[in-house]
């Protein structure tokens, strides 16, 4: 194993810590052996600070704190030689927690499969998707990546690695689907994958001048299609406020691209995405003039009413085509708030819409959806009710009064705050967001009494 002491953030590079960070390799291992051997990882929580305790840490990609531990243990989790075991009866992949959803993909789309569940990025691994029990534009419709995991390998404190699934332990398989890595480390899952015939989406893209506009149609039109998401823009004020680009869509058929893109049937799952640029290191770009300008320009080029073909990169993970892209916001960084309140809360979603607009330090990426059922994690974050995410530019002075008021709002309302996007909310916040945070607390001690897995956010949200 490899030691060496890092500064860390997160993906909104806001509240570094400087922990030990280990490195420990997957063995070279057949398909029956473990992904992880644990005596290596008990060797590295043995040699941690007895306060500070070891997390596990995939690629960085939370906005916030959760795999980061200052004055503690790091370890990056590398997948072994043989990461992901594809069973093409089940419609099933067998993978290494460290594999990232991009190096997934690579492996899946050619056999005709994508991933059941995919936030806005590639780049986050399988054990931090459960981690986090991700949703993305699907979850109306297919709910959160934990509901189609079948069974994981955790590495308890004892250094037991116990093979979970929702019928032999469901209190620790709940407690970990959004137990950001506080109840283990996820070693291996076992994923059900979606069959698509293509690697293409058929989209139909709307452009709506008004905020009321936006929300009707979605409720309308959601249920019609698997994916659906809006952005929002969060400067327009005046008649123009809430003006939205909304997109709804599925994976394309064979028939689609022959009807829309003959030329595509040459390679019809072709997949090898890159990324176009990087963005150096910069002071804040973000300010009210340039987020207007692209605005505005992003409004603009959208079709008032188009169906047409995209590539699975340019409609899921668009951002990941600029790498560095948080660079953007200078130094200081930025916080990336997503909250969710139930579809009654129509004022409070209209209040806090306006309050963001007012204050003006919202960017360019704004984000509404419509969430379906709870998953049953303890602190998996979605629920029924629309969900907004936007992002906010660190070391501007109004920002904590702005989030006070806003968490003020969300709690008030009965809605909560996802934890891998948090960096600033409070343990009475978390607390009132999560009625099953007694519970998780709970599980979580009676598979590790003595605290050994830690994070700066779980000691920031009092979740230890």
């Amino acid at each position: 194993m490899q030691t060496e002491t890092r500064r860390l953030t997160g993906w909104g590079r806001t509240a570094p810590s400087v922990a030990d960070v280990v490195d420990v390799p997957g063995p070279a291992s057949s398909e029956h052996d473990s992904a992880l051997d644990p005596d290596q990882w008990l060797e590295a929580a043995a040699s941690a600070a007895p306060s500070r305790g070891i997390i596990a840490r995939g690629l960085g990609r939370a906005y916030g704190d959760p795999a980061q531990n200052g004055g503690g243990t790091v370890v990056q989790l590398r997948p072994s030689a043989n990461p992901v075991w594809i069973d093409t009866e089940a419609h099933t992949a067998t993978v290494d927690a460290g594999v990232s959803l991009d190096e997934l993909l690579r492996r899946i789309v050619a056999h005709g499969y994508f991933v059941p569940v995919t936030p806005g990025t590639r780049f986050v691994t399988v054990g931090g998707a459960i981690a986090s029990d991700i949703h993305g534009k699907n979850h109306h419709a297919d709910l959160s990546f934990g509901q189609h995991v079948t069974a994981f390998e955790l590495l308890l404190a004892s250094g037991e690695i116990r093979t979970v699934t929702s019928a032999s332990d469901p209190d620790l398989w709940w407690a970990t689907l959004g137990g950001m890595g506080l109840t283990g480390v996820i070693v291996r899952a076992t994923v059900r994958l979606l069959p698509v015939e293509t690697s293409r989406c058929l989209v139909r893209t709307q452009r709506l001048d008004r905020f009321d506009s936006l929300l009707a149609e979605m409720e309308d039109g959601d249920d019609q299609y698997r994916y659906s998401v809006a952005w929002v823009d969060l400067t327009a004020t005046g008649r123009r406020f809430g003006r939205s680009v909304l997109q709804q869509g599925d994976h394309a058929t064979l028939a689609d691209l022959d009807a829309h893109d003959a030329k595509a049937l040459r390679d019809p799952r072709a997949f090898d995405p890159g990324a176009l640029a990087t963005v150096p290191p910069m002071p804040n770009v973000m300010n009210r003039v340039a987020v207007r300008a692209f605005n505005e320009l992003w409004f603009r080029k959208a079709p008032r009413d188009h169906v047409g073909l995209e590539t699975l990169t340019g409609f899921f993970h668009p951002l990941d085509g600029v790498r560095d892209w948080n660079r953007f916001y200078g130094a200081a960084g930025f916080l990336q708030y997503q909250f969710v309140g139930p579809f009654d809360a129509v004022d409070t979603r209209r209040t806090i819409t306006e309050r963001v607009v007012a204050d003006g330090n919202a960017s360019v990426i704004s984000v509404l959806k419509r969430f379906g059922a709870e998953s049953g994690g303890m602190l998996s974050f979605p629920k029924p009710g629309w969900t907004l995410t936007f992002d906010l530019a660190a070391g501007v002075a109004s920002l904590p009064t702005l989030l006070a008021e806003l968490d003020a709002m969300v709690i008030a309302a009965g809605g909560r705050h996802y934890l891998a996007k948090d960096a600033h909310t409070t343990p009475e916040v978390i607390a009132a967001g999560y009625p099953r945070l007694d519970e998780w607390k709970a599980v979580r001690r009676s598979v590790d009494p003595d605290g050994r897995w830690a994070s700066d956010q779980a000691r920031r949200l009092a979740l230890l």
